[in-house]
């Protein structure tokens, strides 16, 4: 079986604390027409120099019924700025337009088979994985970006066409495992594309 979720897969259900104090979950945003999914976290700088690109990109998606659910996984073991208690500092001071999830226990990660901080996964109005992988090809710096891979799929989702390129290998840190090294990637994750 592969290590990350598979175009068609179902939105693997999940129940974790927000920083708003709130505990969500998969169905709390059953409302949305396209679920963006994608694991982040408070230090890469893969994530801290593309945050205000994804930022814009919500932006762009209001009144859409796009929405963004980010997810923290990696362990405050290996970045101790990567724990909750950073976590609502940094929405406190950047007040992002997304919902920022911790996943302590790294559960949530496994199910989706998150490889790189940021990895996008955005799923259609069932729930099925319509694109997998990163937002554009330079998140460390985004005006040297020549693709938008995560727009455009969500642009096809909303349109009701097929996703024109549903997978890409997303660019980052990987995931930090609790436990592992900083750079560890479990055998089975592997490229995408």
């Amino acid at each position: 079986m592969a290590f990350t979720l598979s175009i068609g897969d179902q939105a693997p259900p999940f129940s974790l604390p927000a920083t708003d104090g709130n505990q969500r979950s998969l169905a709390d945003f059953a409302e949305a027409s396209v679920l963006v999914v994608f694991f982040t976290c408070n230090h890469c700088p893969y994530v801290v120099n593309s945050d205000e690109h994804t930022r814009a990109l919500v932006a762009s998606l209001a009144g859409r019924g796009v929405q963004f659910v980010a997810i923290n996984s990696n362990s405050a073991n290996t970045y101790k700025e990567d724990d909750f208690e950073h976590m609502v500092t940094r929405m406190e001071e950047h007040g992002f337009p997304w919902v920022y999830l911790h996943d302590e226990l790294q559960d949530v990660a496994k199910a989706y088979g998150a490889l790189r901080t940021p990895h996008f996964f955005v799923f259609d109005r069932d729930r099925k994985l319509v694109y997998t992988g990163r937002s554009n090809d330079s998140p460390r710096d985004t005006s040297k970006a020549t693709t938008a891979e995560l727009a455009d799929a969500i642009d096809d989702v909303l349109a009701g066409r097929p996703v024109r390129l549903p997978v890409t290998n997303p660019i980052g840190c990987n995931v930090k495992w609790d436990g592992k090294d900083a750079h560890w990637m479990p055998a089975e994750a592997c490229d995408l594309v």
